[in-house]
């Protein structure tokens, strides 16, 4: 298997690793002979800088770090904590039987909306990473989706989105308190259910992206510490979903 990346004229792939059929690091040789480590997660997230170097866009090297509103990864951090804050809001809240049920479904379906728009940004950085690795000459047209299934960052984002869909199906219809036991099963459990395991699914392909196979705790870098923070925060999900 090869990863998707297309090679400058002159160099050539000398290995790949990965989980199972994904390649998610290369090793590549120059035409002088030099040998350069690809890893996909490093590559996604530098592409928007090369489409930035590309269409002659530069930033000051110095900006605050809580204040980057010109990047899409700001927005999705962005978009996730407040998806999260809405979500813990609703969750203390509704340990109180004084709290109205109509606001504390409120605050969970807004939180969904949040988790949806900052899924579908991080879908949208898979979709339109960079595939080459030479220099670019022109900027290159964004792309709303794909259909990439080989790629396990692209696998990762779009199972999350889906998984973040459902969310927001079962928080809709979790606003009904009319429905029957029937309906809520069927409208509010089951689609809770479903994006629980979209959830953990997206959380361990976006591990395995970053350890370059299922399961390993070596090499604890910022990266590994997100994925796994998200990885955990996927299973407490299930576990709610199973309570």
């Amino acid at each position: 298997m090869r990863s998707f990346v297309e090679l400058p004229e002159g160099w050539t792939r000398v290995s790949s690793s990965g989980p199972g059929p994904f390649v998610t690091a290369e090793t590549v040789r120059g035409p002088d002979g030099a040998e350069r480590r690809w890893e996909s997660r490093r590559h996604r997230k530098q592409s928007p800088a090369r489409r930035r170097a590309a269409a002659g866009a530069h930033r000051p090297s110095k900006e605050p770090v809580w204040w980057r509103p010109h990047r899409r990864d700001w927005w999705m951090a962005a978009l996730f904590v407040i998806g999260a804050l809405c979500f813990t809001v609703g969750g203390i809240a509704s340990q109180w039987l004084a709290t109205p049920r109509v606001g504390v479904g409120v605050t969970f379906f807004v939180g969904s909306l949040f988790f949806t728009s900052a899924a579908y940004l991080q879908f949208t950085e898979a979709v339109n990473a960079e595939r080459g690795l030479g220099p670019r000459t022109h900027p290159r047209r964004w792309r709303p989706a794909s259909w990439e299934p080989k790629r396990i960052d692209w696998l990762a984002t779009v199972v999350q989105l889906i998984g973040t869909l459902l969310f927001n199906i079962s928080t809709f219809a979790a606003l009904h308190h009319n429905l029957t036991t029937k309906q809520t099963n069927a409208r509010v459990w089951a689609p809770d259910a479903f994006g629980s395991i979209a959830f953990l699914i997206s959380s361990e392909l976006a591990f395995a992206e970053v350890c370059h196979r299922w399961i390993s705790f070596r090499n604890r870098t910022l990266a590994w510490k997100i994925v796994a923070l998200n990885l955990l925060g996927s299973i407490a999900f299930g576990a709610s979903a199973i309570a």
